[in-house]
């Protein structure tokens, strides 16, 4: 059973810290964060005590045409023993729009099989990541989410 690390509060998740939860992984983690900057997304950690658990938030911001500061979460992210989630959510109201996407059959299959979140109009997209092989996707996603506000 897959572990979810990043647990003790007290211990920041550090470029260190996170290369040594993932392990071989790391390259693909360090080439996701380098290609966020592509998509005007940042990441920030933060601890939550729900979850008790540091997980990685990104979120891109803007300014609004009243001049006020607006932001949307893009994907959530947590670091696993060898492997990374990035969990993406797509408002129910756009599925059809999502299976649009230039991705493969593997990723609109999973948009079109993912049950909406009980009372959230919200379906997630969740992606372990231990290499590159599906980044383009999940950046493809990633954009798509950051454009519905």
């Amino acid at each position: 059973m897959p572990e979810q690390l990043l647990r003790n509060p007290n211990i920041e998740p550090t470029d260190e810290v996170i290369a040594g939860a993932l392990g071989e992984a790391t390259g693909a983690y360090l080439k996701f964060i380098e290609g966020l900057k592509n998509y005007d997304i940042d990441l920030t950690y933060r601890y939550y005590t729900d979850g008790k658990a540091w997980l990685g938030k990104g979120v891109h911001r803007w300014t609004g045409a009243r001049g006020g500061q607006k932001e949307v979460t893009a994907f959530w992210l947590s670091i696993w023993d060898g492997f990374f989630k990035v969990s993406v959510f797509i408002p129910e109201k756009c599925r059809a729009e999502a299976l649009s996407l230039p991705v493969g059959d593997e990723i609109k299959r999973m948009i079109d099989e993912s049950k909406q979140m009980g009372k959230l109009k919200f379906f997630p997209l969740i992606f372990d990541l231990c290499s590159d092989e599906l980044l383009d996707a999940v950046y493809t996603l990633i954009d798509f989410r950051k454009r519905i506000k």
